[in-house]
């Protein structure tokens, strides 16, 4: 089992920053792929970014490429989700994800889910 729990979510303006983490326990943090997938309200969730067990595999949604960072810390079994320049399709909730093997943008082939953190861009 793998616990996740989300934190450094808030309202922020267009244009603003913000750095989502996601501390997790329970089994060898870095044996797993992260990711984070966000759910707007009516929407189905998306996947954001997604890093390996080695920390320079990463990938990212189109919409987010180019203002969103993701990284992790093995030994503090966390991984980070570095926002900048928001916009205000960007307010979502954003959960943490984990799964065995390689990392995928597919929500459902994840195992173990954080409760989710608010993001909101205010215009």
């Amino acid at each position: 089992q793998v616990q996740l729990v989300e934190s450094g979510g808030g309202l922020v303006q267009t244009g603003g920053s913000l750095r989502l983490s996601c501390a997790a326990s329970g089994r060898t943090f870095s044996d797993f792929p992260m990711a984070w997938f966000r759910q707007a309200p009516g929407r189905e969730r998306e996947f954001v970014a997604a890093i390996n067990y080695n920390v320079g595999n990463t990938a990212y949604a189109d919409s987010v490429k180019g203002r969103f960072t993701i990284s992790r810390d093995n030994t503090k079994n966390t991984v980070y989700l570095q926002m900048n320049s928001l916009k205000p399709e960007d307010t979502a909730v954003y959960y943490c994800a984990a799964k065995s093997g390689w990392y995928s943008t597919v929500p459902a082939h994840y195992n173990y889910w954080g409760q989710g953190t608010q993001v909101t861009v205010s215009s």
